[in-house]
């Protein structure tokens, strides 16, 4: 090579590192624009017209920690999951990314389910801030309480079926305040979809809210959603509280004079007429933001900032005079509001007073309570948190009952979701019969006298039991058991186990369905002699009690170690435990004697570390004594706990007593 095109090389490189350095500088410097400009965005809140933005900066460079970090507190509203996803990488990739980060990954892991971390982030976040900011401090310990409340509430569910409403009402946007007719068919509810009266967007990106209705097509459908004609809807925001006095009156609120409760009535051509103020005595220049009418048009519970000290909701009630005029607001007192939030009233027809609050005993943001008012020592009862599921880690308000009280509307930021805060539907899993005959397997024939004892646990995982015997006609049986559930169903015969095999039953929401269910059953042979099949040979003593009492003897003790002991070495093996008594007492009090007996040691076994999983329990009270109740010594041995290995399928079985 010679020596001009040595130099012609040198510059060509020369040149290329020039450009390259010029490339790199101009796509660092556009992503500190896209990163300066989401951040305007987030310090608005307006973290849906942020999240873009960090997205841009992410696809150029995945590793940038800022913009992960403020995108995974930005889509905290929106995808729960992929904010823990982000938080996590932001802390892998820059620790120290800022210091407010063990504060959002407490809350990314209580707002996930994962409570005994969140806790962990909280204690780390609280020793780092200084000790003059007393306010922060007090935030996190809340928080820190939160995530225990809503551990403890998660572990003990309910018997409750959450269902979305269906993306006909729910939007990537925010739906809540749902408000059903008299006759369940017409919904009201309020939504900042993108279809809103004047179509601006509120300084946090969503639109204003704006009330909508549809109309019910069947069971779980609803018509293509309007915004409701006339002139409910203000260029500010609105939203639905109630009907009332037949439907032809609405309770809403407009963010007019910092927030008024309004009342609209409907027009002879079904729309509706412009909101008008409740009442002065209720509206003020501060901030009401929820309500519930009486029937009877008499009295209001309502939620306003007024006569708060540090500026939080309070529940008060006002009543009319009997001029009809309205009276002086009273608060609910200490009770029910709280030092937080305290709002959304709703007044069952049973006088059960249903609010959302971020107080009490909070999973975490608001949750749904529930309080009986004494009228004789005139105070209300000390709220009651729904728990799980019908509350969450987040904000949960706008509790509605339909009509009848069968079922209810929330509204929630739960996981899952179309967007936002969506609407859904709580219904209280119901009990239904099952009904059937037992037959042979090999030539059908119907076998009466097979009990059939269906073992089960509830939500918060505490055993249920359901026993019958089929009938001397007609090998019929019927039980009525929790539905929503898998059960193990035992068929015994004269005290020997036939057979045992799972049977899931359905959700069922009405009072009204049964479910058939046939067994069919190898239990003959050819002699026509029951065969009983037992796995093993684990010799399981029964444990005694006291007359009238549950509680364990220490040589009691001694043997349920023993089978705890056997249960740990045999790991596929499962027991039933059946709860006995004598004769004395009623057949009622018996039967309740007699669970919490085999109760006593089904905790204890817990206790000892076997899996609830693993036993059932099921009582016989008096109905199965080991020997007449004719002496004392008799009735002693008739005051007992029993324990039987349960059959494992494909396996003989033998008897373990």
């Amino acid at each position: 090579m010679n020596h001009l095109a040595k130099s012609f090389s040198r510059v060509s490189l020369l040149l290329a590192m020039v450009c390259l350095l010029a490339a790199s500088a101009a796509s660092a410097q556009s992503t500190r624009k896209l990163l300066r400009t989401g951040n305007k965005l987030f310090d608005k809140e307006n973290y849906r017209a942020a999240l873009p933005y960090y997205e841009q900066v992410l696809a150029a460079d995945p590793d940038n920690a800022k913009a992960l970090y403020y995108a995974g507190i930005s889509y905290m509203t929106f995808d729960k999951e992929k904010a823990a996803e982000y938080l996590y990488r932001a802390q892998e990739v820059k620790p120290n990314v800022d210091r407010d980060l063990e504060y959002w990954l407490g809350r990314v892991d209580h707002i996930n389910y994962r409570f005994d971390r969140a806790v962990e982030h909280y204690q780390t976040y609280q020793k780092a801030i200084p000790k003059r900011n007393i306010g922060l401090k007090e935030e996190v310990a809340q928080l820190i309480q939160y995530s225990k409340n809503a551990k403890r509430e998660v572990a003990n569910p309910k018997d409750v079926f959450v269902k979305n409403l269906g993306g006909t009402v729910n939007t990537a946007y925010s739906e809540h305040s749902p408000v059903i007719s008299s006759d369940y068919n017409y919904l009201l509810f309020t939504s900042r979809a993108e279809n809103v009266t004047g179509g601006q967007e509120a300084r946090d990106g969503e639109f204003y809210e704006d009330i909508f209705e549809t109309t019910r097509l069947g069971e779980d459908e609803w018509q293509q959603t309007r915004i409701v004609p006339g002139a409910l809807n203000s260029p500010g925001h609105d939203a639905s509280i109630q009907l009332f006095d037949n439907d032809t009156k609405l309770l809403l609120y407009q963010s007019t004079n910092n927030g008024d409760i309004m009342v609209a009535e409907r027009q002879p051509d079904g729309s509706w007429g412009a909101p008008k103020s409740i009442s002065d005595k209720v509206n003020t220049k501060d901030f009401e933001s929820d309500a519930y009418i009486t029937p009877d048009g008499n009295t209001l519970f309502y939620s306003t900032s007024h006569y708060s000290e540090n500026g939080d909701l309070d529940i008060y009630m006002i009543q009319r005079n009997k001029n009809g005029n309205w009276g002086n607001p009273k608060s609910l007192g200490k009770t029910i509001n709280t030092a937080f939030d305290d709002d959304s009233p709703y007044l069952a027809s049973d006088g059960t007073l249903f609010f959302a609050s971020r107080g009490h005993n909070s999973m975490g943001g608001y949750d749904i309570f529930s309080a009986k008012y004494d009228s004789v020592a005139r105070r209300w009862a000390r709220p009651v948190n729904l728990g799980s599921p019908i509350n969450t880690p987040d904000d949960d308000t706008y509790y509605r009952l339909a009509p009848d009280g069968s079922y209810a509307y929330l509204s929630s930021y739960r996981i899952g979701g179309y967007g936002e805060k969506d609407i859904y539907t709580i219904n209280y899993i119901k009990n239904t019969t099952v009904k059937g005959q037992v037959f042979t397997q090999a030539d059908s024939i119907a076998i009466p006298g097979v009990e059939l004892i269906f073992n089960g646990l509830q939500a918060d995982k505490r055993p249920i039991s359901y026993r019958d015997v089929t009938k001397t006609d007609s090998a019929s049986y019927s039980v009525t058991v929790l539905s929503g559930r898998n059960y193990q169903v035992q068929l015994s015969m004269d005290g020997r186990v036939i057979e045992t095999m799972d049977f899931e039953v359905p959700i069922v929401l009405n009072d009204t369905t049964d479910i058939t269910k046939n067994f069919y059953i190898n239990f003959v042979d050819s002699t026509g002699t029951l065969v009983k099949n037992v796995p093993g040979n684990f010799k399981m003593e029964n444990i005694y009690f006291q007359t009238d009492k549950y509680n364990l003897r220490p040589e009691s003790v001694q043997e349920l170690d023993r089978i705890a002991a056997i249960l740990k070495a045999n790991p596929t093996l499962n027991i039933s435990i059946e709860g006995h008594t004598d004769a004395r007492a009623s057949d009622s009090y018996n039967m309740t004697l007699g669970q919490n007996r085999a109760d006593a040691a089904f905790d204890y076994l817990v206790n000892k570390g076997i899996s609830p999983k693993r036993m059932v329990t099921v009582t016989y009270g008096e109905s199965r004594p080991a020997v007449p109740n004719t002496t004392s010594e008799n009735m002693q041995l008739n005051r007992r706990t029993m324990f039987k290995v349960l059959p494992r399928e494909g396996q003989n079985q033998q008897n373990n007593q």
